[in-house]
This record gives C-alpha cells, sequence and structure tokens, in this order.
C-alpha cells in the first residue's frame, strides 16, 4: 500500500468524479494543488506542521498534501513506513460534511474507508482515522438554524428523516476531542455553499462565508479556501462578511476565475468563483489579485482590495488605472440624476390590479391634462396607460421634465454589455418601478445628449466597474461622472478628458461591446 504514496495516480478517480450538486462541487486534484502551491513549500518538509480540512468531500486536499509531506519529509524521516504512519497519525485531519463523503474521503486518503483494518495505508485503532464524521442536529431559533441560517421548514427533523440534516459540525458548535486544542498551520477547504432557506423558487442562502469565520477564528498560520465570487460585489446576506473579508490585510492572494467552469467542469456558478491565501501574519493592505481568464490568460497585480474613495471591490486590474483616472477629476456622480426604486410609488402591478390602485377605467387614448404612465403587461411587454391628473401619485419627482425610463433590471453583469433601448420620456410621463429615471432635463436636446453619453463605451466601462448582476439601479452609476449635456458626447472626447493612454483605450474598445 505504501507504494501508492511513491507514484502518481493514473487515472486519478478523483478527476472523474461527478459533483453532488451545484452547492456542494467536488474539487479537482488540479485545482487542489493549485491552491497547496499559494502555500510555502518549507511547510511540506516540516513534520510538526498540521492540516485540516474542516469540510471534506473527496479528500482530495489531504490525499495531495500527503504526497507532498512523503517527499518533503524523506530526509527527516527516511524510513517510508514510519513516515506514512507520522504523516497519517500526526500531521492530517478532516472533518467530513457526510457519512458518504466520510466514506469516500477515508478511501481516497488511506486506501480504505475503514483505517483499522488490513487494507488502509496505516492502520489506525478507529475506525475512521484522522477524518471526523458526526450526524448532529441544527439549533432552531425562530424557524431557522442559529448556526448556519438553515430553514427548520426544510431542514427539520420530520422533514429530513432518513436524509442528512446538513448540520456542519464544523459551523455548528460540535466539539471534536481529537481537535479541540489542536492549533492547525494550516486550514484548507472547498466548503458547501449553500442551503436552501425554504423560500419560493427554490431560494437559497451562502453557508461557505461560516467556515471562512469559524476557520479564522481558530487562528491557523494560513487559511486557503475556494468559494463563489459573490462575496466580492454582492450576494444575500454576505454585507458583514464583505466588509470583514475587504478590510483584512491578512488576505494576501485571491486568486479570481470569471467563469467557474475554469475550476469545475459543467458546474454553473454565477459570478466564479476564487480561492485565496489568508496569512496570519500578514499585515500591510497589499494584496495579490489574479485575474484568470483561461488558457494561460492572466493579469496579476498587487493592490488594496479598496480603492481610496471606493467602497466596493473592483475585480478586473485593466480597471483599476481607469478608476484612479476619472476618480482624480472629482466630479459628481451621474447617479444624482438617477432615481431610487419606486420613483413616482408605484409598484409593478399597477397595471395587473385596477381594483387595487383604485384606477379609472383604461384608457386607450391620451387624456388631456393627464399622466401617461409606463409599464409593463402581463406579457412582460412594455405598455402604457393614461390617467387623469387628479389621480393621487404617491411621488412626482421631475414629472414635469423631460428624462429616461431605464429598465432596473437587465444584463447579467458581465463587463462590456450593452443598454436596453430607453423610453425616452415628455413631461407628465412617469412609470413603475420596473424603470429607473434619469433625468429631468428642460429640453429633449439636454435628454438625447445624455443618452448619447451613456452609449459610449467609456461610460458602461465604469458601470461595468460596480455592476455583478441584472441589477441596474441607482448603485451601479456611482462612479460613472457627470457631464455637460448640453452637447453630446464620444469616446474620443471622453478618453482625452480623462487623459487615458494607449493600452487602457484598447482595453475599453476590445472589451466593451459597440451600440447602434
Amino acid at each position: 500500500m505504501s507504494s501508492l504514496y511513491e507514484n502518481a495516480y493514473n487515472p486519478d478517480v478523483l478527476e472523474c468524479i461527478a459533483n453532488l450538486s451545484n452547492d456542494e462541487v467536488f474539487t479537482p486534484p488540479k485545482v487542489a494543488n493549485a491552491m497547496l502551491d499559494l502555500l510555502p513549500k518549507e511547510l511540506f518538509s516540516d513534520p510538526d506542521a498540521t492540516f485540516l480540512d474542516p469540510a471534506c468531500k473527496s479528500g482530495v486536499f489531504l490525499r495531495e498534501i500527503a504526497k507532498r509531506l512523503v517527499v518533503g519529509l524523506a530526509e527527516k524521516i527516511p524510513d517510508l513506513e514510519e513516515r506514512l504512519e507520522h504523516i497519517f497519525k500526526k500531521q492530517l485531519f478532516g472533518i467530513a460534511i457526510t457519512e458518504l463523503t466520510s466514506l469516500l474521503s477515508r478511501r481516497s486518503v488511506y486506501c480504505s474507508k475503514y483505517p483499522n483494518c488490513k487494507y488502509s495505508v496505516v492502520q489506525f485503532d478507529r475506525a475512521e482515522g484522522n477524518i471526523f464524521f458526526q450526524s448532529i442536529k441544527h439549533t432552531w431559533a425562530g424557524g431557522k438554524c442559529k448556526y448556519c441560517g438553515a430553514s427548520e421548514k426544510g431542514y427539520g427533523e420530520e422533514e429530513r428523516k432518513g436524509l442528512e440534516s446538513h448540520a456542519y459540525q464544523f459551523i455548528h458548535n460540535a466539539t471534536i476531542e481529537e481537535l479541540k486544542n489542536m492549533k492547525f498551520d494550516v486550514i484548507i477547504s472547498n466548503p458547501p455553499y449553500q442551503l436552501s432557506d425554504g423560500g419560493a423558487q427554490a431560494s437559497a442562502i451562502p453557508i461557505y462565508h461560516h467556515f471562512i469565520q469559524q476557520a479564522i477564528k481558530l487562528q491557523p498560520r494560513y487559511l486557503v479556501m475556494i468559494t463563489p465570487s459573490r462575496w466580492m460585489t454582492g450576494g444575500r446576506g454576505l454585507d458583514n462578511f464583505r466588509t470583514d473579508m475587504l478590510s483584512d490585510n491578512h488576505l494576501s492572494v485571491i486568486h479570481d476565475f470569471k467563469d467557474a467552469s475554469l475550476c469545475f467542469t459543467g458546474v454553473e456558478i454565477k459570478g466564479g468563483v476564487n480561492y485565496f491565501l489568508w496569512d496570519r501574519l500578514k499585515t500591510n493592505p497589499i494584496c495579490t489579485i489574479i485575474n484568470d481568464f483561461g488558457n494561460g490568460n492572466i493579469n496579476t497585480c498587487n493592490r488594496k482590495l479598496l480603492e481610496d474613495n471606493c467602497d466596493v471591490f473592483i475585480r478586473n486590474n485593466d480597471l483599476i488605472s481607469i478608476f484612479r483616472k476619472v476618480e482624480q477629476a472629482k466630479e459628481k456622480s451621474f447617479s444624482s440624476i438617477v432615481s431610487s426604486m419606486k420613483p413616482y410609488g408605484l409598484r409593478g402591478d399597477f397595471f395587473k390590479n385596477q381594483d387595487k390602485y383604485n384606477l379609472p377605467p383604461i384608457s386607450e387614448k391620451e387624456i388631456k391634462d393627464g399622466y401617461t404612465i409606463h409599464g409593463l403587461d402581463d406579457k412582460q411587454k412594455r405598455c402604457c396607460r393614461y390617467i387623469p391628473k387628479d389621480y393621487p401619485l404617491p411621488k412626482k419627482d421631475n414629472i414635469d421634465k423631460y428624462k429616461m425610463f431605464m429598465p432596473r433590471n437587465q444584463g447579467e453583469g458581465e463587463l462590456g454589455e450593452t443598454f436596453s433601448q430607453p423610453i425616452f420620456a415628455k413631461p407628465n410621463d412617469c412609470c413603475t418601478e420596473t424603470f429607473v429615471v434619469i433625468g429631468g432635463f428642460e429640453t429633449d436636446t439636454e435628454m438625447y445628449n445624455c443618452w448619447s453619453y451613456m452609449k459610449t463605451k467609456f461610460f458602461r466601462t465604469m458601470v461595468g466597474m460596480k455592476k455583478n448582476d441584472q441589477g441596474c439601479g441607482q448603485s451601479v452609476y456611482q462612479f460613472v461622472p457627470m457631464q455637460d449635456f448640453s452637447k453630446p458626447w464620444t469616446d474620443e472626447e471622453l478618453y482625452a478628458k480623462y487623459a487615458l493612454d494607449e493600452q487602457e483605450i484598447a482595453f475599453i474598445e476590445s472589451m466593451i461591446r459597440p451600440m447602434e
């Protein structure tokens, strides 16, 4: 059995294993080794170094660490059998996420799912070896688990009869005596990503951040984890976690993939994935950000996670110099002329529920001295209706001005997206919450000049620094500088105004799609 740890596995079953689901994704050995490459090499020559995977699925991290230790400790522990005994019993530890993955992990690491038997690489006194699993229960408070936020509706004992509870030991305050007082040099893992919250349309809450927070509490020398990248820019329930991470000077490296399939073949994870290195002894704010686009196309930059006067993480390194040049101009934000949600206080069902809004009979013709309301019909097509001027609109901001109505949700959050055509609205036009209002303007000429600005690649580059999903509300325009709309605008004028160099212009021209 010991020879297995001296030679490469060929073929490697862990390259082919199917994922349990999109939120419990197995880590390919190639990715596991790339994550291990972030760690100092001398760790794998240290017989006192200890490693923990708190969310074992396939055992790949512990297996690949074992391979490195077998080589790295050859001089200090020349006898192979003695070396394996030391590595598996004193250096490698894991906590499995389910009973099934505990067996799979032990099979991968010890070559036997019961490492107290003769087929194991080394023999333990206990059947679990150093890869533990215990089925525990959620702790309910107000219908939610106090540790992970799981819904009692979906994960209560009655609902989960005969099924896994998904009450993961590492984040549920479950004590494992063997690990209770241990100090780990490295905690490395690919934790579960989300749990259903019991809401409509299979909505889910993130869970991976609990593993990161719990690991940091243990104060390892190094922490390496791979997670969805949504925490960087958005994501439900992640605001406090994002703030903590972006202000954490211990983050040393973030390797970011916009396309999750570059790490996990056949798995769609919106917003991509990243793995990072957290270093307990690092205290400076500079972090190495690696943008990985696949096929060797990699962009690396050493920078702060938050730029000055910026409250979000700008993922793309190529945008940083552009942001800094525009920021230096100290101009008013374009968001100042973009409305908040429900600009006129009208909900999206305004066209579908006549009784609820005490509406007069629908008029097919424009009412003299009335209002034109724009929204979406039952088939999500743009439509309008007319109401008399004495109808009690909740808000009337800029109602007497020219303005544009832009869809509040559009695109997917990819840099370079085009805009939907707005509704060019005249005085006495208003809209439901389906749109945000841009304006108002004293003349239609100013309105059309503003639209010429919005169509530029420069404008959409600045929007792309914040827009990370379908949402296209007021906040995504925060970094866009305001302009004088007495004239139309072109990209060439804007490039010159902000002194963009050839490389920055080439990046914008290559990444941002043209608009007619």
